[in-house]
């Protein structure tokens, strides 16, 4: 399993991280300690969650649950120590946590302990904002920016305030590294300033959504990724699942996303089946697999620290950890740039 740094953090990671945000829901907690253990097994260190997992649905009675059987594992297991432990605070809006209070000073810690107490340990590696509290352009917001609720000096106050919060747990040893999560080259731009301009802890990742399918990360972000090493944390690298070929011809298997979540989070368009029949055909000419075709792209991509992949079953993981060591020919990589070009943002 290839390593890579964590941005300037001095921690490493593997490339793949386990993404957890079925636990709990299509993911019984018994399934969920397998997928673990095996993932470890597999030469994986890093682990993704969120206070506000799981979703698939998403329940607000359901909301810390995925973090508890983490904390489960942890507590059977004794192996906290193997694993990089990345989880997020819940943005502004969000009513299953706090009310739907803004991220701020008063919240931050608050999350933070909320978040020790279920993972059953006392310090997260990467504490993640989970998207800021002025709006995103990420779940499928980015057609119609309204910038009519923003207000820059709010803005760079809130900044300030959080990073001022995001110290303080550093130097509990509460939190040893800090990140962003569906943010824009402005506001992380913004972040990288003021901490620096201050003296105060550096994002050292974003994780944004990124795959075949939604490469929106591919100009402005990418440049600022290289740059500042602010790295990416891809999310959704296998598009929920479509990039499998699985929904193809009007198939919704039982108990995949598409069976619970009819539009996969407005994924699911009329130009979404002919771009992925595109990438099935282009892993088909050359003898590969398109899940592990479909992470590969993602990983050789030049600003990627980690692409994060869920598996609702053991046999998806085990599938997916087969491809850890495919690498895509520049034919292959050409092929898929001729299909991007030809099928552009489906979503």
């Amino acid at each position: 399993m290839k390593m890579n740094p964590l941005g300037c953090t001095g921690i490493e990671v593997s490339e793949f991280c386990l993404g957890t945000m079925t636990f709990g829901t299509q993911t019984p907690e018994a399934d969920a300690h397998v997928q673990i253990d095996t993932a470890l097994d597999g030469g994986i260190n890093f682990v993704d969650a969120a206070e506000m997992y799981p979703v698939n649905p998403l329940k607000h009675e359901n909301v810390g649950r995925t973090e508890e059987i983490i904390g489960n594992w942890f507590a059977k297991s004794g192996r906290r120590a193997e694993v990089v432990m990345a989880t997020k605070h819940s943005g502004e809006g969000f009513m299953g946590a706090r009310n739907g209070a803004p991220i701020s000073s008063a919240t931050i810690p608050e999350a933070v302990e909320g978040s020790l107490r279920r993972l059953q340990t006392d310090y997260i590696d990467l504490y993640q904002l989970h998207w800021p509290n002025r709006g995103s352009y990420m779940f499928r917001q980015n057609w119609r920016f309204d910038p009519s609720g923003q207000n820059r000096a709010d803005t760079l106050s809130h900044i300030e305030d959080a990073l001022g919060a995001l110290q303080r747990e550093v130097e509990k040893g509460r939190i040893r590294a800090i990140g962003l999560s569906n943010e824009s080259a402005w506001g992380t731009a913004q972040w990288l300033r003021i901490s620096d301009e201050l003296g105060l802890p550096r994002m050292a990742t974003i994780q944004n959504e990124y795959s075949l399918l939604c490469r929106m990360y591919d100009t402005d972000l990418a440049e600022l990724s290289i740059n500042e090493d602010v790295r990416l944390l891809a999310f959704s690298p296998l598009a929920t699942g479509l990039l499998s070929g699985k929904y193809q011809h009007g198939r919704v298997p039982d108990g995949s996303r598409m069976s619970i979540v009819d539009n996969l989070g407005g994924r699911k368009t009329p130009r979404v089946f002919d771009a992925v029949d595109a990438y099935l055909a282009i892993a088909q000419r050359h003898g590969l697999d398109p899940v592990q075709m479909a992470m590969a792209f993602t990983l050789q991509r030049p600003f990627i620290c980690a692409s994060i992949f869920g598996a609702t079953r053991q046999d998806q993981l085990e599938h997916i950890l087969k491809g850890v060591d495919v690498r895509l020919s520049d034919e292959v990589l050409a092929e898929i740039d001729d299909a991007h070009r030809a099928h552009p943002m489906p979503y």
